[in-house]
């Protein structure tokens, strides 16, 4: 008989088929977990690593000067952990960029050491 020692239920986000799964920590299995209800490989790979050490992308704004806009859309190039969130968001809301800024321009390196840098993800010219 397995041993169910911890279970969660959460929709897989991979893919638009949306799939309702069961990740349930096992001795038995030899990652440590077995994931249920899957419908492709990624589903088992995303259940087992939302419950392990789960990540997100940050999408945000911060100030600029000298633009057309007051707010320069940016966002994480990788994910931070989940429990990291809320300090990366403390860090970005400091941040004041001055026009001109191109898509892709790292707008903090490294952020909280992580290794993720927050990068502008529209280009703004400078006002004249």
């Amino acid at each position: 008989m397995k041993e169910t020692l911890k279970e969660k239920e959460m929709i897989c986000i991979v893919c638009p088929i949306g799939c309702h799964i069961n990740v349930i920590e096992s001795n038995e299995s030899e990652d440590g977990y077995e994931v249920e209800g899957n419908k492709c490989p990624r589903g088992k790979i995303y259940g087992i690593k939302e419950i392990t050490s789960p990540t997100r992308v940050v999408s945000t704004t911060v100030s600029i000067e000298n633009a057309f806009l007051k707010r320069l859309p940016v966002k994480t190039d990788n994910p931070v952990p989940k429990e990291l969130i809320f300090e990366c968001m403390k860090v970005i809301n400091e941040v004041v960029v001055k026009a001109p800024v191109k898509v892709g321009d790292i707008i903090i390196e490294n952020i909280l050491d992580t290794g993720v840098n927050i990068v502008a993800t529209r280009s703004m010219n400078e006002i004249k």
